[in-house]
């Protein structure tokens, strides 16, 4: 029994790092690009902000 206990805690291990490597190296192109564009409305509302002001 104590040989199966030692067999399976690298089975487990394996199977961890299947599951991690799959989560890894999914596919995150759409997130990206809702995530620049709202980087780009940050970066107009912020120059239209800026635009009002003057420097001291």
């Amino acid at each position: 029994m104590a040989a199966l206990t030692w067999l399976l805690i690298p089975l487990f291990a394996a199977v961890g790092a299947a599951i991690w490597a799959s989560w890894a190296a999914r596919n995150r192109t759409t997130g990206d690009i809702a995530e620049l564009a709202g980087y780009s409305r940050f970066r107009e509302a912020m120059e239209k902000s800026r635009a009002g002001t003057e420097p001291v």
